[in-house]
């Protein structure tokens, strides 16, 4: 009776892979016939003719209108980016959808309130036309933001068309003004990025697509916007650039920009075909991916008073060290968000190697942070949220030692009356100095789920930061011949990193490929049945396990180097810098409370060196003495929060000075 079973299941099995042969014949001789339909994309779309009709389209809305929706559809390569405005709005704009067949291009504008939790849409007669690739960034001093460029094709992407054009978003009436300059401006790309420097929006790189090659570009441009002209620099011969490259990350500078990485291909030469008789093999040219790892300052000089309006400011680019501690492996579509003096960094692909079966490819869902004058990376992890402790908070202690301190309070005030006008004198205790006023709390709503893992690994994916917490938006992930774009956003509160707030998350499409990517994929599934025999999956999107089933690839972030680097850095700044330093465990309104009076000294000295007179008033001051403080809190924080973990694996809690609860617990038994 088993044999019996046994051939009977032999039978079957051999049967099947008739059946599969069968189909696979049966669809290439379906793709042969339809392969002249497929090509007829490329010579029967007429993208200016499909543009014009977008463009009637969009003329037929009147006004700016703004109404609630549901969050953006699945996309790719579009740009979100924080409101300047104010600190409560993210705008996303643009991209493309591709589902293995078609691409389709969108120009819609979506607002997220944040606050709200809610989307809208809003709709223009002079919206950009659709797109992806486009960059856009804040405009510095002018307010605004600027978008230029980026990408449209056909259906089917036989022909693309890269746009030239200019605009300027108003993000208070939601307005889209587009900027025509004289003389020169950058040609049409994609793929560039945008960054801002006082009152000049700075664009470089990017690439220009055709169907015959892909030309990547290393032209530097800067757009004045006070005298509405742009500017192409130009360098001597002799000078060191960077190298020609798109999907970079471009960060501001308080002297400049700075630019970190990129992608490219390189012309390379392989070895091809048989030996001949003469021991010769033939070679040829191939265009090979290049991952740059290299970091550039770009030194912005403005033209002096008496140069004429319109001069061009002077540029010099600098090549600076690699950075300590780059995310390694290498990685291509790893983005990148400004945030307090650092790059924000996520995901990005790796590829291993490439086989005859395509490229195999690693995906991270690393979260990194590039602080920019140390030219160094720290990892960031997730930590859960600490359990309160008993006795009582830290800002009570703070508020008490402010009161504690007086004498000292009185001191800064004699000596900034002697700084100020006579006509700036006001009563100290009648002024509201605290910048921590805090609103009315609005009624609880629903929160949105916590994860403790990071989102699924990706590259490409959109990040913005909008008041300390980092947005990350979309993404895509491919395996084999197929890519998917998640259709997803992610909140990561920068300062605590609690855990991962997902805003919304759909279900991933299902890719319309060729049929022999669907073959192919069906015939592994039918050898796994064929070996395993457990039956049918249960279908879905073949992506690895998410949320708390998934295998993380990021690596601790504490190691033995790691916190070596941190006590060596942390001694160079005991040596070097004497402002005040921020403890484990303080938050910035701690630190802020703790060391007011010593930001205020600093301001003072540094006005006495200058003998310089002062005309503001005490809460300006304080104003200064915040963002100083605010400053070093960020720029400290990797090291602070490796501290902090350090400290809760050897089982130690807060440290607080003794000083500091010298108020709470008077007398010789206040430690009993």
């Amino acid at each position: 009776m088993v044999k019996k079973d046994k051939r009977a299941k032999t039978a079957e099995q051999k049967a099947r892979v008739v059946a599969k042969q069968s189909k696979k014949a049966a669809q290439k001789e379906k793709k042969g016939r339809s392969k002249d339909n497929d090509d007829s994309d490329a010579d029967n779309v007429d993208l200016e003719s499909v543009l014009e009709e977008y463009a009637k389209q969009q003329a037929l809305f009147l006004k700016v209108t703004e109404v609630a929706c549901d969050p953006p559809s699945a996309r790719a390569s579009s740009t979100i980016i924080g409101s300047p405005a104010n600190s409560n709005e993210l705008f996303l704009f643009g991209g493309e959808y591709y589902n293995g067949v078609l691409a389709t291009f969108f120009n819609d504008l979506f607002v997220y309130l944040i606050d709200r939790g809610e989307w809208r849409k809003v709709t223009s007669p002079n919206t950009p036309l659709p797109r992806s690739g486009h960059a856009w960034c804040r405009g510095g001093k002018t307010g605004g933001v600027y978008l230029f460029g980026g990408e449209f094709s056909s259906p089917k992407q036989g022909t693309f068309y890269h746009y030239n054009d200019f605009w300027r978003f108003d993000p208070s009436t939601r307005e889209w003004t587009r900027l025509e300059s004289k003389g020169k401006r950058p040609p049409a790309r994609s793929g560039h990025r945008m960054t801002y420097f006082k009152n000049y929006i700075i664009l470089f790189g990017g690439f220009q697509d055709t169907s015959q090659q892909t030309r990547y570009l290393q032209d530097l441009w800067i757009y004045d916007c006070q005298n509405y002209i742009w500017h192409n620099p130009l360098l001597p011969p002799a000078t060191q650039k960077p190298d020609p490259r798109s999907s970079f990350s471009f960060l501001p500078h308080d002297l400049g920009a700075v630019i970190y990485g990129g992608y490219s291909r390189v012309k390379a030469t392989t070895v091809a075909g048989k030996q001949n008789k003469a021991g010769h093999q033939g070679a040829k040219s191939v265009l090979k991916p290049l991952i740059h790892q290299d970091t550039w300052f770009l030194r912005i000089l403005h033209p002096p008073p008496e140069a004429p309006a319109g001069q061009a400011p002077t540029v010099r680019w600098e090549r600076r060290k690699k950075p300590a501690n780059a995310p390694n492996p290498s990685r291509a579509g790893a983005t990148m968000a400004y945030h307090k003096g650092r790059g924000i960094l996520f995901g990005g692909v790796h590829d291993v190697e490439e086989s005859e079966e395509g490229i195999d490819s690693e995906f991270f869902d690393q979260l990194f942070a590039w602080n920019v004058e140390r030219n160094r990376y720290f990892q960031l992890a997730l930590r859960r949220p600490r359990i309160a402790n008993k006795r009582q908070p830290l800002v009570d202690r703070g508020t008490m030692k402010r009161g504690r301190g007086k004498v000292d309070e009185e001191d800064l005030l004699r000596n900034l009356a002697a700084l100020e006008n006579p006509q700036s004198g006001r009563d100290p205790d009648a002024m509201d100095v605290d910048p921590f006023t805090e609103q009315n709390e609005e009624p609880a709503k629903p929160q949105p789920q916590v994860h403790m893992t990071m989102p699924h690994p990706r590259f490409n994916a959109q990040l913005a930061v909008q008041d300390d917490v980092l947005y990350i938006f979309g993404g895509t992930y491919e395996q084999g011949d197929r890519e998917w774009t998640f259709d997803e956003m992610h909140a990561i509160d920068l300062g605590k990193l609690d855990g991962v707030k997902e805003i919304y998350r759909r279900e991933l499409e299902n890719w319309h490929g060729s049929d022999d990517e669907e073959t192919d994929t069906e015939d592994e599934e039918d050898d796994s049945e064929d070996e395993k025999m457990v039956g049918d999956d249960s279908g879905g999107v073949p992506l690895p396990p998410a949320d708390d089933e998934k295998i993380t690839t990021s690596t601790p972030v504490i190691t033995s180097e790691v916190l070596v680097d941190v006590e060596e850095e942390q001694a160079e700044a005991v040596v070097e810098d004497d402002r005040p330093h921020p403890r484990p465990f303080e938050n910035l309104r701690d630190f802020f409370a703790r060391t007011s009076n010593d930001w205020q000294n600093v301001i003072l000295e540094s006005l006495r060196k200058e003998d310089s007179s002062f005309s503001g008033s005490v809460k300006e001051v304080r104003k200064v003495a915040f963002e100083l403080a605010e400053t070093k809190w960020w720029d400290c924080r990797e090291e602070i929060t490796a501290l902090e973990d350090q400290q809760e694996e050897a089982g130690i809690g807060e440290i607080v000075s003794t000083k500091d609860r010298a108020i709470e617990n008077g007398g010789a038994g206040r430690r009993r």
